[in-house]
C-alpha cells in the first residue's frame, strides 16, 4: 500500500538528542516503562515510528544503539515514553537509570503505520510488548469514526501488556495466553477470522514476534483485506547503514529485494513480506531475491 489517501506527511528527519532526561523508570508488569524528556521529538512522532539509544555509560558505551517502539509522547510536555524488556547487558543498563540521568536518543526513525483518512474499521494485534505503539493507533482509528478491536497475546499472564489501556482505547478486546493464564487459551491468530468477520474490518495492523506477523498477515490474505506489520528486526544503526536488518519485501514491480526495516519500515505490507524465507532462516536466498549488494546498487 502506498502513502497516497493517508493521513498526514511524512515526519521530518530525525533528531539526535544527546541529553534526554530520564523522567520516570516503573516497572509494567514483566517490562519496564521508561519515560524521556526529547524535545522535538514528541510532535514529528506518529504510531509505528520507532527511537534508537545509546545504552552504556562511558566507560562501557557498547557501540549498537538499541531500537524500541514509542509507546506514547506528550507534545506539551516534551516527552517520548518507551516499554522494554532486559535481554541482554544493554537493556539491563537501561533498567538501571534514574530520574536526572541523561540518555543519548535519535528519533523519530522508520516508517509509521498509515492510517486511511476515512472512517476504517480495523483490528489491531500485538504479542508481548509489542502491543506498545497499538493504543495510539486505535485512538486514532477511531478519531476517524471507525470501529477498532484489538488481540493481544502472550505466552502468560505476565506478559502481556496494557490490557487495561486496549479497554480503554478500543470498542472490543480478546486477550489470549500461550497457558490460558489469562484471557483464551491459545494463539492470537485463533481468534482472528471471526473477529474480522464480525466488525467488518478492512485493515489489520500487527506488532510483535515474526511468527506471528506470519500468521497473521496469512490470516488477512484469507480474508482479501490488507495488513500492515511492524516487523522486530535487530536494528543496529537506525538510520539504514548497517544493512543489518534486511527483510525480503517484494516492491511494485514484482521484484523481491532485501530490504532495510529501519528506514523502509518498520511498517511493511504483510502480503509482500516473504514470510517463506524468513521461516526459512538458512542465509540461503532464492534465485529471485536481490541481496543487498544489488540493493545498493538500485
Amino acid at each position: 500500500m502506498s502513502g497516497r489517501g493517508t493521513a498526514g506527511r511524512p515526519a521530518p528527519g530525525p533528531l539526535q538528542i544527546r541529553d534526554a532526561e530520564v523522567l520516570r523508570l516503573e516497572p509494567a508488569g514483566a517490562y519496564h516503562a521508561l519515560t524521556l524528556r526529547a524535545p522535538g521529538i514528541p510532535e514529528r512522532t506518529r504510531p509505528g515510528h520507532f527511537v534508537a539509544l545509546a545504552v552504556g555509560g562511558e566507560r562501557s558505551a557498547m557501540l549498537l544503539r538499541r531500537a524500541f517502539s514509542v509507546h506514547r509522547v506528550r507534545p506539551a510536555e516534551q516527552t517520548v515514553d518507551i516499554v522494554f524488556a532486559v535481554h541482554g547487558a544493554g537493556t539491563a543498563w537501561l533498567a538501571a537509570r534514574r530520574p536526572g540521568d541523561t540518555v543519548d536518543v535519535v528519533g523519530p526513525l522508520g516508517q509509521p503505520f498509515r492510517v486511511p483518512e476515512e472512517a476504517t474499521d480495523a483490528v489491531l494485534v500485538a504479542g508481548g510488548y509489542g502491543s506498545a505503539p497499538m493504543f495510539v493507533l486505535a485512538e486514532r482509528l477511531a478519531a476517524r469514526g471507525g470501529r477498532v478491536a484489538m488481540v493481544l497475546g502472550a505466552a502468560t499472564a505476565a506478559r502481556l501488556f496494557g490490557v487495561a489501556e486496549a479497554r480503554r482505547v478500543a470498542d472490543e478486546v480478546m486477550v489470549t495466553t500461550d497457558d490460558g493464564s489469562a484471557g483464551e487459551r491459545g494463539l492470537v491468530t485463533d481468534p482472528l477470522p471471526a473477529l474480522i468477520d464480525r466488525i467488518g474490518a478492512r485493515l489489520v495492523y500487527a506488532c510483535g514476534p515474526m511468527g506471528m506477523l506470519r500468521a497473521v498477515a496469512r490470516v488477512a490474505r484469507s480474508r482479501g483485506i490488507e495488513s500492515q506489520c511492524a516487523v522486530e528486526e535487530a536494528m543496529a544503526c537506525g538510520i539504514g547503514v548497517c544493512m543489518t536488518c534486511v527483510l525480503p519485501v517484494v516492491g511494485e514491480d514484482g521484484v523481491t529485494r532485501m530490504t532495510r526495516s529501519c528506514v523502509d519500515g518498520p511498517v511493511f505490507d504483510g502480503a509482500r513480506v516473504r514470510w517463506d524465507i524468513l521461516a526459512d532462516r538458512t542465509g540461503v536466498l532464492p534465485d529471485d531475491v536481490l541481496g543487498a549488494d544489488a540493493m545498493r546498487a538500485h
